[in-house]
């Protein structure tokens, strides 16, 4: 294991993000946090309290100067990220119509969110000044890969929309993409699509999930950091471009 890297994480004050920060400055790297919530970052830095090793950059990667915000903030801070992991999700672009159809709005606010800000921001640091890039991590689903199955949800249209899954095949392509044009400047990028994770269901669902998985359960919070922490790692020197299933089988049915 590599210490001392310095990564960014991108949705960081999430479930999953939080779960990686704490994951790498208990590694003794630093951490670069991203959110677009200043109040979210204070909240999160004060429960680390991890002095000289944890960073906050607020911005909203959805506002066109995102990747400026972000990039200047690095250069005032004398920062130069190894590693970058795309994280950023928001949960509010995931609703739909009573009909049931998602709003073409929520469809594009989704994929410029899990498309076009990874790959934005990836090419903003991979081309600033003194890049240190070698390697990206995005977070994708299992629902990049295959189809839910919607024999899990109880209202499929609301609690598996479809634009969601669509927007983290495109992740998954990008993914490949990018592990292409980015060869020469030899900056690995990688995917890992994650599973369920347990937290947010109820003992109904998570019993139909179990039947439905060949591990038979959820995802733990703490099995998240790994697959990323190996990928972001020169244990991982010779892949790139690939899509990790880390999903306890999940798209093996």
């Amino acid at each position: 294991m590599i210490v001392n890297r310095s990564i960014l994480i991108t949705g960081a004050t999430g479930k999953v993000g939080s779960t990686l920060t704490a994951h790498f400055l208990a590694q003794a790297d630093k951490v670069i946090a991203v959110s677009r919530s200043q109040e979210a970052l204070d909240a999160l830095a004060s429960k680390q309290q991890r002095a000289g090793r944890l960073y906050t950059i607020a911005a909203d990667l959805m506002a066109s100067d995102a990747c400026q915000t972000i990039t200047d903030a690095l250069s005032t801070m004398e920062l130069t990220p190894d590693g970058l992991v795309n994280n950023a999700r928001s949960i509010s672009f995931l609703g739909i119509e009573s009909s049931g159809q998602v709003r073409r709005e929520n469809f594009m606010n989704e994929f410029q969110l899990d498309v076009i800000a990874p790959y934005e921001l990836t090419m903003a640091l991979a081309r600033m000044q003194g890049s240190r890039l070698t390697s990206v991590v995005n977070i994708g689903s299992q629902y990049g890969i295959v189809a839910p199955n919607l024999k899990l949800y109880e209202d499929p249209a609301r609690q598996s929309p479809i634009h969601y899954g669509v927007a983290k095949a495109a992740l998954a392509h990008l993914t490949k993409e990018l592990a292409v044009r980015l060869a020469e400047q030899h900056i690995r990028v990688n995917c890992v699509a994650f599973g369920g994770v347990e937290g947010r269901v109820n003992p109904a669902f998570k019993a139909r999930y179990a039947e439905l998985c060949p591990s038979g359960r959820m995802l733990r919070e703490d099995e998240l950091p790994g697959p990323v922490d190996l990928l972001l790692s020169e244990a991982a020197s010779a892949i790139t471009g690939h899509v990790m299933m880390a999903d306890g089988g999940w798209s093996l049915w």
